[in-house]
Formats: structure tokens, sequence, C-alpha cells
């Protein structure tokens, strides 16, 4: 299942965005859920992941402190609150499942290609 996440925008450096995450609808898969950025003219770069019911989450030394990953099953949705921003954090940011497992093995993994839906965009100003 394609993830779609939205509550990108433009902020100045230092504030707040708070991104979610949803199957449009449909329940969130049984599998861990990870999100991604793509910054201009780089490769994308995995951020953290948050497994399916254990609630354990992992994040990338980029953003450790400042990102912290949440997860309600009940209501479909997951959460990246992203405080602290600088401009190096603008991006597409993307969420997106793990078909081969529901638990986090650590913050990255490789997803399948078929997974990939709709990013948001971040924009942060100096």
């Amino acid at each position: 299942v394609q993830l779609q996440a939205s509550g990108g925008g433009s902020v100045q450096a230092g504030g707040s965005l708070r991104l979610s995450c949803t199957a449009s609808g449909l329940t969130l898969p049984d599998r861990a859920i990870g999100w991604f950025r793509q910054a201009p003219d780089k490769g994308r770069e995995p951020l953290s992941c948050i497994g399916a019911s254990d609630g354990k989450s992992y994040y990338a030394d980029s953003v450790k402190g400042r990102f912290t990953v949440s997860r309600d099953n009940a209501k479909g949705t997951v959460h990246l609150q992203m405080n602290s921003l600088r401009p190096e954090d603008t991006a597409d940011y993307f969420c997106i499942q793990d078909r081969a497992r529901a638990y986090c093995e650590g913050y990255a993994f490789i997803p399948s290609m078929d997974d990939w839906g709709q990013g948001t965009l971040v924009t942060v100003s100096s």
C-alpha cells in the first residue's frame, strides 16, 4: 500500500512542523513505517522508523533530538513532529512501509519501489 505524507510548508529556521502519514483512509499496514526525505539534487535519506505495534522508534543522527515519530493505529495515522528546523532540512518528505517487517531494525530500511507515495515539501528559510 502507498502511504501519503502531508503537512509540509514553509517555516523559518528554528520553527516547527508536524507531518502526517495516512493510507488514504485505509487501515495502516501491520508493518514498520519509515520517514525519508529527498533534498534537491540529492538521494533519498532515511530519517526514522516506528514499529507496527511495539511503539519503538529509531532516528538518524541528523534528526535525533529534533524529530519525533508517533503512531496511532486506531486513527490510521503516523506523525513526524519536527522541531528546531534548519535550512538543511529543506526537502520532500515521504512515509513508507517496510514490507518485510512489523518492527524496526534501526532507523533505515530498503523499501519496495512500488510503495513510494506522494511526498510533502518542507522549506526552511534562514
